[in-house]
């Protein structure tokens, strides 16, 4: 009978430490996948991160363009407005019919002004007379916000 339990305790032992080798084995490999997954969320935390950040700067960089473009606007609106109020001043018709000499040089002195506004915003070189101007009408009278001195319309 003694032999008999100690079999039955010796297979139990083994049972029991074949129970414990596993569950080391299994946990030891259910470990290592978890800190494997923890690596990679690490990972993805920071690159998470990262373009968070990239998002925060491009977004400020739209904003600051938004708030250039939106005061460009405005700049144009006070310049059509400016031009609009010129316009509104005189009656082109009964002007030109009392004086048409002078109705018709007037014209083609702001038309060429005109076109000279053209060029500049498509780059032209300053004249000499443009870049030795002291005021925005003296540059242009036509578009004397596009004197290098001048901030906003005159």
């Amino acid at each position: 009978m003694g032999l008999k339990l100690a079999g039955i305790m010796m297979i139990l032992m083994l049972a029991m430490g074949g129970i414990g080798y596993w569950y080391y084995t299994d946990t030891q490999k259910n470990m290592r996948i978890l800190i494997a997954n923890e690596a990679k969320a690490t990972m993805a935390a920071k690159e998470s991160e990262q373009a968070k950040k990239i998002m925060e700067e491009n977004y400020q960089r739209v904003t600051e363009e938004l708030k250039k473009v939106n005061a460009e606007f405005a700049d144009i609106r006070e310049q059509n407005n400016v031009l609009s109020t010129k316009l509104q001043r005189h009656d082109l018709g009964v002007l030109a019919s009392k004086k048409p000499s002078t109705v018709q040089k007037i014209i083609n002195r702001a038309t060429t002004n005109v076109n000279r506004c053209f060029e500049l915003e498509s780059g032209a070189r300053l004249t000499e007379k443009e870049i030795n101007a002291k005021t925005g009408k003296q540059f242009n009278n036509e578009c004397p916000w596009l004197w290098p001195g001048a901030r906003t319309n005159p």
